[in-house]
């Protein structure tokens, strides 16, 4: 079992490690919310949210999981007799799937192997033959470390009438992310993940492309999630429902966190540190899983070695080291561990990470030499530098 002194390390790719002043954060006073002071907040709040989705459009809060806006935006684009395109690479296009059979809502699929990612050309050839209202897509694919070229894809999907509809709840925060330039019509992420907040905070931002479509009440079941009562608040400096206060408040200091250190620099920072963390594992023969061109630098998805079980490496890495990694539950349990590498992760985070993989594959029983793979993470760092 592990030391009761060692210290309990939350490595998820979500949710993730709350730093200290986004906690103090969530002790603020609550205040009215519909007051005049939580209005200061939320358009505060919502101001520095834009340059981090690369997005002039108004950003719209709920008090939901990410999965409740990915339902929200199944519910308010497609209406009876609608129709999407879904690009399944992983559990979260699996789930968007899900989400469309429960609404009742019809769905073609174009699936690409878990790993890899479904390419523009592809939506390109089902786009010229049918009639879709959306074009649904996962950004970070965080079950296999697969990133969606939105760009690509965005461009295809702008040639159509379909509207893009694309799940950053992995991604935003931490990657690359340009909804206006790429073409989004409807983004939705959430609170846990890059943005370093607790659950429970969902945001949403949507194109005039994509208002032309949720503005059509044809056939469309929606209340709570109704995205243009959500409009209509946000324009007023407020939100639709109840808002969970302190998490507006613990959101607005981690977006103070992440410009002050700078919007670029902090893209960068998980560019060098997933990279570096990957190198270190491949030089103790742990191989990417992902082979997607474009590789997540938020989740850092590790293939197991024949003979070995991915939950059995997750397990002792909690049970000795304290350390919560996450493996899969998916048609890849026992075959890959999940290490997050997003939020306000630092050097030290991922050299620890890396030191306590080696300690558990010695503990199982697998060979390893001894300081390769932290040599190696630490000239990827340095060439980084």
């Amino acid at each position: 079992m592990a030391e009761a002194s060692r210290p309990y390390r939350l490595r998820l790719p979500g949710p993730t490690a709350v730093p200290e002043r986004i906690r103090k954060a969530l002790s603020e006073p609550v205040v009215a919310h519909r007051g005049p002071e939580f209005k200061e907040v939320l358009t505060e709040t919502a101001a520095l949210t834009k340059p981090v989705l690369g997005t002039n459009n108004d950003v719209m809060a709920f008090a939901s999981s990410g999965t409740g806006l990915m339902e929200a935006a199944i519910a308010n684009v497609l209406g009876q007799g609608d129709k999407a395109l879904i690009l399944v690479n992983g559990q979260f296009g699996e789930r968007f799937v899900q989400i469309a059979e429960a609404l009742n809502r019809e769905a073609d699929i174009i699936e690409a192997p878990w790993g890899e990612a479904v390419c523009a050309e592809a939506v390109k050839d089902k786009l010229a033959g049918n009639n879709y209202r959306a074009v649904v897509a996962v950004h970070n694919e965080s079950s296999t470390g697969a990133v969606t070229d939105l760009e690509a894809i965005g461009a295809v999907v702008r040639e159509s009438d379909a509207v893009l509809v694309v799940d950053s709840i992995s991604g935003a925060g931490g990657l690359d992310l340009q909804q206006d330039a790429w073409g989004v019509d409807v983004l939705v992420t959430a609170s846990q993940k890059a943005l370093m907040c607790p659950p429970g905070l969902a945001l949403a931002s949507v194109s005039e492309k994509g208002w032309n479509v949720i503005e059509k009440d044809v056939g469309k079941a929606r209340f709570y999630w109704d995205l243009r009562k959500a409009r209509k608040s946000a324009a007023q400096g407020q939100t639709a429902f109840t808002s969970p206060i302190p998490l507006v408040y613990s959101l607005r200091e981690a977006l103070t966190m992440i410009h002050s250190e700078g919007w670029p620099e902090v893209v960068s920072r998980h560019v060098r540190l997933c990279s570096a963390l990957r190198a270190g594992a491949a030089a103790m023969g742990l191989s990417t899983f992902t082979k997607s061109p474009m590789l997540s630098n938020t989740v850092c998805v590790l293939e197991m070695p024949d003979g070995l079980d991915g939950s059995e490496v997750v397990r002792h890495m909690y049970e000795k080291y304290r350390t919560v990694i996450a493996g899969s539950r998916t048609k890849l349990r026992g075959k890959v561990i999940r290490i997050g590498t997003m939020g306000g992760i630092s050097e030290d985070d991922i050299r620890t990470d890396l030191m306590l993989l080696e300690s558990t594959f010695v503990d199982l029983g697998w060979s390893v030499e001894n300081g390769t793979g932290m040599a190696a993470l630490d000239a990827a760092l340095q060439n980084a530098a």
